[in-house]
């Protein structure tokens, strides 16, 4: 697209000659600054503050619509349709006049989710040949700085559009960049990234607050919510917030502080807090896994009693708690028997898998007790599926996930340190329902884009049932916010991870995995981009955002785009009994069913009693046929129905995976 010359209409140039006496400079929205990718193919609304009543002129490629500033200051107006190319430049004509510099037109996407679309390109696999490659100028991000409010905020906190090249790709969202390099790779278009996005965060922070109280399932977060939001108003709550909005600016500025804080030493073991006849009736309950106090720092203890049945006598013992953030250090019956700390690599994400030694494993009551410490950002206890178990395995253990008792044995100031994001205003936090949407969503309205892609659902692992109504529900509301009617929204599913078993069960995980799956189905222009082969046990956070990218590009070129391609690896349709045997019919066949690496894996097949086994399957033309010896009246069949299904090995001839599912529900 050619570059037009901007001819600046009297009223710009009336406006240039009383930029000096003006009361309010023209200031357009922070998306509308140098290096900004506008939507191709639709008006594009471009908005901005000014004073009440004054005539605002927005020009460029050949293009001019004015505007009304209305009594709160705020105009808008709708220019376009553009066609793809650039560069421009974009006039936004007031009492002064501001210009848009590096203007391209191409396609707009908006990233969102937690940490794992939150994880930059400079921590992804192969990253000093990832970003030292990263010369492009038709790629480009704007990063929303992390911003909490409890109210629908106008304004991002700043930020600014950061086109590709080696010194800016590093910091990009690692899966929003490679989705953008597949896009651009295969349309020749300009792709501009509006990455909004912060781990450890649940689907509900992200939701606007009219949607969250028109859902049931939602009642109890709302009523915690307004719990919250009434502490605001007290005046303890109003001086803390002002003494740490002062401590963080102060930790900002000083050249001494650093981004962590040392461990004062453990008090609560000497207090007896490990041990078994302590009293701790008077400690809060919490649910675990989970974040159980957000916004603090410090040293916390966890303490729950379980039964030990009688045949695990003289048994070692597996205590199976997942991920801490950060160091632990875990008790059985008031004896220390584990610990992780710093020197474990990833020791944020690595699992916690303790030995309870025989002399221990007494039938009875028991006490599981742990301390945890976070030194900053925000601690996490556990992940779905903790359980205590015989080493030698047999049954399914005891299920830990629920009710524990807490205590804080010493807070920290999380703000006091150099890095750490700015206070929140009383009474919400990161978790709060609504309090990102409102402080890093609205604020994106109504900038013209193509659709989203969201990367999120660990921090809802466990509460399956509830997000099958809350993500269609999330994706409705963005949706009504942007006014762009169905906008395509593509969906990561949940990578594999934890340590893989060696038994069929149940997974809070697989469960997740499956209401993102009945979400992509069940929404109009939403996609499934399908990770189970490409996470770590080890590591929440897997390093392979390319494929994750890759995969995504996928489904919008074929959708969005109309090219001709498989998007999707085979996805279950439909099952029949034959005798002994279930044949399963599946969508997405593409060129034809692939067992990758050897006969199919992670087949799980139950008769009536619901005791799932694993089953033999192969792959009969576009079919999977699944039986298992002793199961002679099949009623149900499982794929890769785990947190880790190690080994899950069913493809198209694409080379791509079929998502984990189930027959039965």
């Amino acid at each position: 697209m050619a570059v037009k010359t901007i001819t600046l209409t009297l009223a710009g140039l009336l406006a240039l000659s009383l930029a000096g006496t003006a009361k309010a400079n023209v200031e357009p929205h922070a998306l509308f600054s140098d290096g900004v990718v506008l939507q191709e193919g639709m008006p594009v609304p471009v908005w901005g503050w000014a004073d009440p009543g004054e005539p605002v002129t927005v020009s460029g490629n050949g293009a001019t619509a004015t505007a009304q500033a209305g009594a709160d200051g705020r105009w808008q107006v709708a220019i376009g349709p553009f066609q793809a190319g650039g560069p421009f430049e974009l006039a936004i004509a007031g009492k002064n006049t501001v210009v848009v510099k590096d203007v391209m037109v191409g396609e707009v996407w908006v990233c969102s989710g937690q940490s794992n679309m939150e994880m930059v390109v400079a921590n992804s696999q192969d990253a000093a040949a990832e970003i030292g490659a990263a010369a492009n100028p038709a790629i480009r991000m704007f990063t929303v700085p992390k911003q909490v409010a409890p109210q629908p905020q106008l304004k991002v906190g700043g930020g600014s559009w950061q086109v590709a090249n080696p010194a800016t790709t590093g910091r990009f969202s690692a899966v929003g960049y490679f989705f953008a390099r597949e896009l651009h790779r295969r349309t020749g278009k300009p792709v501009g990234m509006i990455n909004s996005s912060w781990g450890g965060t649940p689907a509900e922070a992200w939701t606007s607050l009219p949607k969250l109280e028109s859902l049931p399932e939602l009642a109890p977060a709302m009523e915690q919510r307004q719990r919250q939001i009434a502490m605001a108003t007290e005046p303890k709550a109003k001086a803390e917030y002002a003494a740490n909005l002062k401590i963080w600016a102060a930790a900002q500025k000083d050249p001494k502080a650093t981004p962590r804080q040392s461990d004062p030493g453990n008090k609560g073991f000497g207090k007896g807090w490990a041990k078994p006849g302590f009293a701790d009736a008077a400690w809060p309950a919490v649910k675990l896994p989970g974040t159980p106090f957000p916004g603090t720092n410090g040293a916390f203890w966890f303490r729950k009693r379980v039964e030990i049945p009688a045949a695990w006598a003289g048994q070692e013992l597996i205590l199976n708690l997942g991920s801490m953030d950060d160091y632990d250090v875990a008790y059985f019956n008031g004896e220390k028997i584990g610990a992780t700390g710093p020197e474990t690599e990833n020791w944020w994400t690595a699992p916690r898998r303790y030995t309870v030694p025989k002399a221990l494993a007494k039938p009875g009551p028991a006490l599981i007790a742990v301390r945890l410490f976070d030194d900053f950002g925000a601690s996490h206890f556990g992940d779905p599926g903790m359980t205590l178990a015989p080493a030698a395995g047999g049954g399914q253990g005891i299920a830990l996930d629920g009710d524990w008792k807490a205590q804080i044995e010493v807070a920290l100031n999380p703000y006091a340190i150099k890095g750490a994001t700015k206070p929140a205003p009383p009474g919400i936090n990161s978790h709060t329902p609504a309090a990102l949407y409102n402080g890093m969503i609205s604020p994106l309205l109504p900038f013209a884009i193509r659709g989203a892609i969201w990367y999120q659902g660990e921090s809802n692992a466990g509460q399956a049932r509830q997000y099958r109504t809350l993500l269609p529900a999330l994706i409705a509301d963005w949706r009504q916010g942007w006014g762009q009617g169905e906008f395509p929204f593509g969906i990561v599913q949940l990578a594999n991870y934890l340590a893989a078993k060696d038994v069929p069960g149940n997974s809070a995980w697989a469960e997740l995995r499956e209401a993102q799956l009945l979400t992509a189905r069940k929404t109009p222009q939403a996609g499934l981009a399908v990770a189970i082969d490409i996470g770590d046990a080890k590591d929440i956070h897997p390093k392979n955002k390319q494929e994750v990218g890759r995969r995504l590009a996928l489904w919008a070129l074929a959708t969005v785009h109309g090219q001709p391609l498989e998007y999707s690896g085979p996805v279950y349709r439909t099952m029949k009994i034959e005798g002994d045997k279930v044949r399963l019919a599946f969508d997405h066949v593409g060129g034809g069913l692939v067992a990758k690496g050897g006969p199919l894996k992670r087949f799980e097949i139950a008769g009536a009693d619901k005791k799932f086994v694993w089953a033999e399957a192969v792959i009969e033309g576009a079919s999977v046929v699944v039986h298992a010896p002793g199961i002679a009246q099949p009623v149900a069949v499982r794929y890769a129905w785990a947190d880790n299904p190690e080994g899950c090995n069913l493809y198209n001839q694409e080379g791509l995976p079929a998502t984990p599912f189930r027959t039965d529900d």
